[in-house]
């Protein structure tokens, strides 16, 4: 970088607006989701280049399925290809990649390749990728909540002990440091 800035730690982008552009550029919304996908195929290599350790790519939330629902197929079906078809060239790059959110309502063959990616690329280090699918920051909270909670109850934790940094162990991003862009 220039001036001797560092780079940051965690960079996270809300994949937004890739329908509106198609759709501003003539184009059907799919078209879109492509070009979204491979402008997220450049902020993986941007971020290998620059040594950023973490990229967070809110891909997918919970609101999602209210879209219609060829997009969402549409969506999916990107998902797949990219989950089948690109994790050998992460693995390659050192790319780690984890999912965050509630997998539960995705297809069985969907979970199966996100479970089968993790594990391949789980030794990488290189650069963290964790993408969000399904995912919906209120949900986070409330399961994050809850387990405190029980927590609470069997005497693992005071209430008077909590602060925000214990709080943010009960997230799903607890081993990711907070976003710096």
């Amino acid at each position: 970088l220039q001036d001797g800035l560092l780079p940051p730690k965690h960079v996270a982008i809300i994949m937004d607006g890739n329908g509106r552009w198609a759709l501003k550029n003539a184009l059907p919304r799919s078209a879109g989701h492509r070009k979204g996908a491979e402008t997220v195929r450049m902020a993986v290599e941007f971020c290998c280049e620059l040594g950023i350790p973490y990229l967070t790519l809110f891909a997918f939330s919970s609101e999602n399925w209210k879209r219609p629902k060829n997009e969402v197929q549409t969506l999916m079906g990107l998902l797949r290809f990219y989950l089948q078809d690109e994790i050998e060239k992460l693995f390659d790059a050192g790319v780690r990649l984890t999912v965050i959110g509630d997998r539960s309502g995705l297809e069985n063959d969907i979970q199966a390749l996100i479970a089968s990616a993790e594990a391949r690329t789980k030794p990488n280090n290189r650069l963290n990728l964790m993408v969000a699918l399904n995912y919906g920051g209120r949900r986070e909270i409330l399961l994050a909540v809850q387990s405190l909670v029980s927590d609470i109850n069997s005497g693992k934790i005071d209430l008077e002990d909590l602060d925000e940094v214990g709080f943010g162990r009960y997230l799903e991003t607890s081993e990711v440091p907070d976003p710096d862009l």
